[in-house]
């Protein structure tokens, strides 16, 4: 991991760009650490506080960018509330090289959803989307967290936040997640909704109740098959980019339940 670039906001959250084979990455501290070198140096790691920080992976959907305002926004909240976070730009997320077939698969759904195609035909199209999107986005979420948790300070336990359908691969086939909050999507693809019963930490779930693009019910039924014992549903009116801005705030809480 080689650290390219590095900002201290107002708040003490020192925002650090780095650079994992050819993984772009944004890593979040919060005040209680502090490089232990410039970022043309060798050594990149924070030096310890008196007790580990915990570690949220943040991930934005659909090739949306870690720049992207939202997902910064949450992340330096975090950050500030005592948690080092990091989101990357995975296989054709951002500016890395898309791959065609996704392409044509995200033009494809475009498309169906401004032709107002009935949801079975949606759900196929976001299947050759979706799916192949994790595919190659879990890997790469796997080799940063390795390398993050070889930093000094940054020991976990370890959180996800975000994409539902990469979460679910995640929390389902990694023991370093503890806990996981997911915004909730109704077309999760197949595999997903398969591995969805493996999923056993405690989770938190974000609805919006008239997301236009995510059936309802879709995401209850999904809801009712994870395997977790405590998991929690919060239910918001409103549309996708609704989501009120006080469930940050609950989201680091139910962090701080099973992180801290």
């Amino acid at each position: 991991m080689r650290f390219t670039s590095e900002r201290r906001h107002d708040d003490g959250v020192l925002e650090r760009e780095f650079i994992l084979g050819d993984i772009p990455g944004t890593l979040w501290t919060p005040p209680s650490l502090t490089p232990s070198a410039s970022p043309a140096q060798a050594a990149h790691a924070p030096t310890p506080a008196s007790a580990p920080t915990p570690l949220i992976l943040m991930a934005h959907n659909n090739g949306l960018p870690k720049a992207e305002p939202r997902l910064v926004a949450r992340a330096r909240l975090s950050a500030a509330y005592g948690y080092a976070v990091a989101s990357i730009d995975a296989a054709g997320c951002g500016e890395r090289p898309r791959d065609p077939a996704v392409e044509q698969a995200r033009a494809g759904l475009r498309d169906a959803l401004r032709a107002g195609r009935p949801a079975a035909e949606l759900s196929a199209v976001f299947e050759s989307l979706a799916g192949p999107l994790v595919e190659m986005a879990a890997p790469e979420w796997r080799t940063a967290l390795d390398a993050l948790l070889e930093l000094p300070g940054i020991d976990g336990p370890v959180g996800y936040s975000g994409w539902m359908a990469l979460g679910i691969r995640l929390a389902a086939t990694d023991p370093r997640i503890a806990a996981a909050g997911f915004f909730a999507g109704g077309y999760v693809p197949h595999a997903q909704r398969v591995e969805a019963p493996r999923v056993t930490v405690p989770l938190l779930v974000l609805l919006q109740w008239d997301d236009e693009g995510n059936p309802r019910q879709r995401v209850l039924d999904l809801f009712d098959t994870f395997g977790s014992k405590e998991k929690t549903l919060h239910a918001n009116m409103g549309g996708h980019l609704g989501t009120p801005s006080y469930e940050r705030e609950d989201g680091d809480r139910f962090f701080a339940r099973h992180l801290k």
